[in-house]
């Protein structure tokens, strides 16, 4: 939502500065908390912004959370969907392997799905692969992907979303060209 103002990274790595810098860029005055497994990293990350804290106890920083983004390596779900408070987006970055997740089948059930590439995630990715085969949520309540990107919307303010990044060489290009378009055009 536009009006987001509290904004939790989970994980402490590479990935979580540049979402910590992308997502400062996106939603200026937001206010930013950090929690990592380990407490050393989280207090670091949080050391080299103004604006951003790190958190402890996980749970409580969902719930307080507008956007809650995670880049970690995960194989067993950190965000639990019972967290997740009405209006909640969550972005997926991490767990990029067949074996990994980083949210449980309950934060899929209760999200709006968005995905980067339905061919790369959905069959090949743990975050939805698992739960596509427990049979926790069908292919069909993937909304969109990047190819049907006029779909990425919000039916609500009330309404959780959810997107998973799959990543790869193909979001790479689509990023490049869309630049190039945009500075094409002058």
């Amino acid at each position: 939502r536009p009006d987001s103002r509290e904004i939790l990274i989970v994980g402490a790595g590479t990935v979580a500065r540049s979402l910590r810098e992308a997502y400062g860029a996106g939603f200026p005055g937001a206010e930013f908390m950090v929690w990592n497994r380990t407490n050393a990293a989280a207090a670091a990350l949080a050391a080299e912004y103004p604006d951003t804290r790190m958190v402890i106890d996980l749970e409580e920083a969902v719930a307080e959370a507008d956007i809650v983004t995670c880049a970690t390596m995960s194989t067993e779900p950190l965000i639990r969907g019972d967290w997740l408070r009405p209006g909640t987006h969550l972005d997926l970055i991490g767990a990029f392997r067949p074996d990994m997740r980083e949210a449980d089948d309950r934060a899929l059930q209760r999200a709006r799905i968005f995905v980067d590439n339905r061919d790369t995630v959905l069959d090949h990715i743990g975050e939805l692969k698992i739960p596509l085969a427990e049979g926790a949520i069908a292919a069909t309540d993937v909304q969109a992907d990047y190819y049907e990107f006029s779909a990425f919307q919000r039916g609500s303010d009330e309404e959780i979303t959810l997107f998973k990044n799959g990543g790869g060489a193909h979001l790479d290009l689509m990023t490049a060209r869309h630049v190039l378009e945009r500075w094409s055009e002058g």
